[in-house]
């Protein structure tokens, strides 16, 4: 299956390659692909930067860095899901609340990955809950680089419930 070739599109159809990645991932044997590791955190308001860190794959070679400050409200539970692909050259990252939409106001985020260069990254201001559908921000609020999706200052609305990347090994010179 073919990768989409910008880090990110303006079209629909490209949010639909990580649905059609996870379908293939479903479809083949199940050695093919490490079970995804799922961790639950709190994000917490106060205005002030908090991060999270996991790693995965043999060695920990990938590392997925949650970054974000966000006020209003209670502390939110949250989660951030690693795999990897069965030659570990693949991984994604995936940070969402399982509840579908925060009532945090986020006055920033970033969500970086180590070892690893993106494939595709997408933000989303809403995540699938129930009958719901993911929403993803406007292309204007965020940006997708080779190591971090994140906010775009003036830009973002402060609307945050789910980030998605899948990101292929970093090649290293010999």
């Amino acid at each position: 299956m073919a990768a989409p070739s910008g880090r990110r599109s303006c079209s629909r159809a490209a949010s639909f390659w990580p649905v059609l990645l996870l379908a293939a991932v479903a479809l083949r044997p199940a050695e093919a692909v490490s079970e995804p590791t799922t961790v639950a955190f709190d994000v917490r308001p106060g205005g002030v930067v908090h991060s999270f860190t996991q790693s995965v794959g043999p060695g920990d070679k990938y590392t997925c860095v949650f970054t974000y400050a966000s006020q209003g409200g209670t502390n939110e539970k949250w989660q951030m899901s690693l795999g990897t692909s069965e030659d570990h050259q693949h991984f994604t990252c995936t940070i969402w609340r399982p509840q579908g939409k925060s009532y945090l106001y986020f006055t920033q985020f970033k969500a970086e990955v180590r070892g690893a260069e993106i494939e595709y990254g997408m933000a989303y201001s809403k995540a699938a809950f129930e009958r719901e559908s993911d929403v993803p921000l406007k292309n204007e609020e965020f940006e997708v680089t080779k190591t971090a999706v994140s906010h775009r200052p003036g830009a973002f609305k402060a609307e945050l419930s789910k980030l998605v990347i899948v990101a292929k090994a970093s090649h290293s010179e010999l």
